[in-house]
């Protein structure tokens, strides 16, 4: 086997292969017949000498070596395309396509235009904006830049802290004034609230006291969302009282639609960063995102800079 059963194409169509789980969907996507593709794989997998996919008549599925395969291409794939990358924007304003994931609630209150203020200002950069709350691998799925809330689990990404997103204890008018406001922490075990099933741990709130002690406060109740959009709405409807993020929340609270419960105890405030896959950081249209969100984000109501 010559070396073009390695060549860069092979890779490019093992790749995509990969993550379609479809032969002929990527032949369409290549513009080139499906035989084409089967060639490929077959060329690919003769010169590694192992099989990297399964196939079935209806699925083609990763082995344990295509799995790690498929890892390892897709760096090599990076790195030749930052490098052409990285020599044309030494010549030529930053153009081509960026690739971002962005927490869901996030990304449709606000992220969303600010992209629109960042294409303005940078036209011939493409931004693919991909919303989730999943804790994505973003080297598998192909995403340069993640725009995370809460914690994170150690990483071989590239971390770019913007600071913490404040959160607070809301409910609305009509609500408070049928159920009574709550006095102390311990009276919200009486309240509807307002559930996030995708949060751990969220059938108790951590508040933080006047005097900087914490206290849990057990809470219950009859709706569980898992989307920061469903609770704002849950909320407004007068479902029942939750701690929610300033940011989803600052127009209701400004035009009377919610109205902050217990303000003198807060729930802890959630850390908001960036992660860059290493590989793309280099990249000038991916470095010019980067340093664009970070500085719009931090201007959003309750979110203190790092």
């Amino acid at each position: 086997m010559d070396k073009v059963g390695l060549s860069f194409d092979r890779m490019r169509t093992f790749v995509r292969v990969a993550e379609r789980g479809n032969l002929s969907m990527v032949a369409r996507e290549l513009d080139v017949g499906q035989s084409t593709v089967t060639r490929h794989l077959n060329e690919l997998e003769e010169a590694v000498g192992v099989p990297l996919l399964s196939r079935t008549t209806r699925r083609v599925t990763l082995t344990e070596e295509g799995s790690r395969y498929y890892t390892n291409c897709l760096q090599i794939l990076r790195l030749v395309e930052q490098a052409a990358e990285e020599a044309r924007d030494a010549r030529q304003a930053p153009a081509g396509a960026v690739r971002l994931s962005c927490t869901a609630a996030l990304g449709v209150m606000h992220v969303t235009r600010m992209i629109f203020d960042f294409q303005d200002r940078h036209p011939d950069i493409r931004v693919d904006l991909n919303l989730t709350d999943e804790r994505i691998d973003l080297v598998r799925e192909g995403v340069d830049v993640a725009l995370r809330l809460g914690p994170l689990a150690d990483s071989s990404m590239k971390l770019h802290a913007i600071g913490e997103s404040q959160r607070l204890l809301v409910g609305a008018p009509a609500y408070l004034s049928a159920r009574g406001r709550p006095q102390r922490p311990a009276d919200l075990s009486r309240y509807e609230t307002v559930v996030m099933s995708n949060v751990a741990g969220s059938n108790q709130l951590l508040l933080s006291s006047p005097d900087g002690t914490s206290l849990m406060v057990p809470v219950s109740g009859r709706l569980r969302v898992d989307h920061g959009l469903a609770a704002r709405e849950a909320l407004a409807a007068g479902r029942g009282i939750g701690p929610t993020h300033l940011w989803l929340v600052h127009d209701l609270l400004d035009d009377g639609r919610l109205e902050v419960v217990l303000g003198d105890y807060r729930p802890s405030p959630v850390p908001v960063s960036l992660l860059i896959v290493p590989e793309r950081a280099a990249i000038a249209r991916v470095r010019l995102l980067v340093d664009f969100l970070a500085a719009e984000v931090a201007k959003l109501p309750g979110i203190r800079p790092s």
